[in-house]
C-alpha cells in the first residue's frame, strides 16, 4: 500500500510539473499574444485543470511565475502568480466547469490591469479590465472548456487518473 501511495504522489508531482511547464512554455512561445493590455493567453485554457487534478493548483501558479519572469519581472511574478493561485484554488473548490471558469476570468480581469499600471504601462484601468476579461473569456471558454470535455471521458474511463478519484 505504501508503494502505491508513493507512486500516486510521484504521479501528482510529475503532472504538476508538466502543467507548470506547459503553462510557461505556451505563454512564452506565444509571447505577442500573452502579455500586455490586449492579451489572449492561450495557456489560461489550462486553468480548467484544477477541476480534475489538485496538483494543477501549484502547477498553474509555478507556470505563471516562470512565464511572468519573462516579461514584467518581480511585481508580475509575485502578484500574477498569487492571482493565478487564488483562481486555481477557487476553481478547485467550485468543482463544476461553469462555476470553475469564473475565478480565472474575473480575478485576472481586475488584477492584470493593476500589475500593468504598477510596471509602468500607460493604460486605462477599466479599458484594460475589459480587454483582459475578453481575452480570458476567449481562452478559457473557447479552449479550456473544450479541453475539459475532451479530458472528462478519458478520466471516467480510467485512461487518465484524477487526483481525488472523483469525477466532477
Amino acid at each position: 500500500m505504501k508503494k502505491l501511495k508513493n507512486i500516486n504522489i510521484t504521479l501528482m508531482i510529475v503532472r504538476g510539473a508538466i502543467i507548470a511547464a506547459l503553462y510557461a512554455s505556451l505563454t512564452i512561445l506565444l509571447q505577442p499574444l500573452s502579455y500586455g493590455p490586449l492579451q489572449f493567453r492561450v495557456s489560461e485554457a489550462l486553468t480548467i485543470l484544477p477541476l480534475f487534478f489538485i496538483e494543477a493548483v501549484p502547477g498553474l501558479a509555478i507556470g505563471c511565475f516562470v512565464a511572468n519572469a519573462y516579461m514584467y519581472g518581480p511585481i508580475d511574478m509575485i502578484l500574477g502568480s498569487l492571482a493565478t493561485l487564488l483562481a486555481a484554488i477557487l476553481t478547485r473548490i467550485f468543482k463544476k466547469v461553469w462555476l470553475g471558469v469564473i475565478p480565472p476570468i474575473v480575478i485576472n480581469a481586475f488584477v492584470i490591469p493593476l500589475i500593468l499600471l504598477m510596471v509602468g504601462e500607460k493604460i486605462g484601468y477599466w479599458f484594460t479590465v475589459l480587454t483582459v476579461l475578453i481575452g480570458q473569456t476567449g481562452a478559457i471558454i473557447g479552449i479550456g472548456v473544450p479541453l475539459y470535455y475532451a479530458l472528462r471521458p478519458l478520466i471516467k474511463r480510467g485512461f487518465l487518473k484524477a487526483s481525488d478519484n472523483k469525477m466532477k
